[in-house]
């Protein structure tokens, strides 16, 4: 293909990178030979704040214009969608409220967006002559802590730039055969708590979470897993954060098999007779949670059998 018969090249890509290496600047330098009218699409994510999308399109987008000089005709964002039919005509939309008439080419680096592509317009995959990790850089760089006011600086915009959000945890109330309920007491703390801790990105469920939390916390063998409630806790370490709050999920559970074992970040363990007397000894974040409890658990009182 003669590059030069096409009037406008498209570059698209994401640049998740903190500067342009060798290989970005040839895909651009590549392009800008070759046409007279260039726009650069930078994709954008709503899942932002994460280790493939650290930064935003205003941050990129000064990046590259800080090294192109205007010589870019237009950058702008190119949203990530579901459907790639529905992304192919984004682009399509895009380039037409640009440059509303001229032929096109569209181009992409490594691991390039050209299998998503369903479009009817020329693209080009440029091959590198090195092979750079993206993922690899970012490591790399997030392993460097840098002495300036811009880093520090950057850091905070990074954290207000994030959504307001919610961290998922479980608690787990674990009971025994004379209906007597585990509970866990963290270092330096007087007051006692359900057992649990934050839903990990490999745990599959919720339940999951809470079968992982609670052996892993207690050493013990536990059986037939139910939900109770899910409830925002007022945590002490995020009692004064307006953006970020803790939701737990609160699962009740049988005892099995074995010897109470404190691990994890629980410094003791103790069964307790189960009642609202509970609500004496409790953390204030988990009270609330053994109401709900015990309006699940209607046979608390007297029973030498599993609460159910």
């Amino acid at each position: 293909m003669n590059e030069t018969q096409t009037e406008i090249g498209v570059v698209i890509g994401r640049f998740q990178l903190h500067e342009l290496h060798t290989e970005h600047i040839k895909l651009i330098e590549h392009v800008l030979a070759n046409h007279e009218k260039v726009i650069l699409f930078l994709g954008t994510t709503s899942a932002m704040g994460t280790q493939r999308n650290p930064l935003d399109f205003i941050t990129r987008k000064a990046m590259i214009e800080a090294h192109f000089r205007n010589r870019i005709s237009s950058i702008v964002p190119l949203a990530d969608c579901k459907s790639n039919e529905v992304w192919s005509t984004q682009i399509r939309t895009k380039v037409r409220d640009i440059f509303p008439s001229g032929t096109v080419t569209l181009y992409g680096g490594k691991d390039s967006f050209i299998p998503y592509y369903t479009g009817n317009w020329k693209t080009t995959e440029l091959e590198p002559e090195v092979y750079i990790s993206a993922t690899d850089i970012r490591k790399k760089v997030a392993g460097r802590i840098l002495a300036s006011s811009d880093f520090r600086a950057g850091i905070i915009y990074s954290v207000f730039s994030q959504y307001p959000r919610s961290f998922s945890t479980v608690d787990v109330a674990i009971f025994n055969e004379k209906g007597e309920i585990l509970l866990g007491q963290k270092p330096d703390e007087k007051e006692w708590c359900f057992v649990g801790g934050f839903v990990d990105v490999t745990d599959e469920s919720d339940e999951a979470a809470a079968r992982r939390e609670g052996r892993e916390e207690t050493g013990l063998e536990l059986a037939d897993f139910e939900f109770v409630c899910s409830k925002r806790v007022e945590d002490w370490r995020y009692k004064n954060s307006h953006d970020a709050k803790i939701m737990t999920h609160l699962y009740k559970c049988k005892y099995t098999f074995g010897s109470p074992q404190p691990q994890d970040d629980i410094a003791a363990l103790k069964w307790f007779p189960y009642g609202p007397e509970l609500d004496k000894i409790l953390v204030g974040e988990h009270k609330k949670l053994l109401v709900d409890l015990l309006k699940n658990t209607e046979k608390w009182k007297n029973t030498t059998e599993y609460v159910t």
